[in-house]
This record gives structure tokens, sequence and C-alpha cells, in this order.
């Protein structure tokens, strides 16, 4: 599993998030103190407040493509 720290700004950048996020098979949730939501929900996502940083958790190893792809939200 990988942790990252990452930023959402807006429901444009919640939703462009997702877009990428829903191509790999495995889990990935994000959380927010001690809430957690599916990472592929829009909805679960945009119940979180989006003015911090929120914990991307990844449970894969094989996940560096993914992690690439997101850079532009990794704080």
């Amino acid at each position: 599993m990988k942790s990252i720290l990452i930023k959402l700004d807006f429901a444009d950048s919640v939703k462009e998030f997702v877009s990428i996020v829903e191509k790999y098979p495995f889990e990935i949730d994000l959380r927010c103190g001690r809430h957690v939501v599916n990472a592929k929900s829009v909805l679960g996502i945009l119940s979180f407040d989006l003015s911090d940083a929120v914990v991307l958790e990844v449970y894969s190893d094989e996940c560096n493509e993914l992690i690439n792809e997101l850079s532009r939200f990794i704080v």
C-alpha cells in the first residue's frame, strides 16, 4: 500500500481525478481525518472538505503509472 498527500481544488479537478483512477483495477481510497471514501466515487469525494489536502491510499505496489498520471494533484 502507498499513501500520498493530494490536493483537489474544484469540482473539475475532482472529475479529472476520478477519470484517471477509474482506469486502474486496484482498490484506491481517499482519507480525510477518520473518514474514508472510494477514490473512484465523485459523490464520495465531494462529501469531503476539499479546502485541505487529503490522503490517497493505493492498495497496490504496481502503481507508478497511476502516480505519474496524478502528479499534478500531489502536494
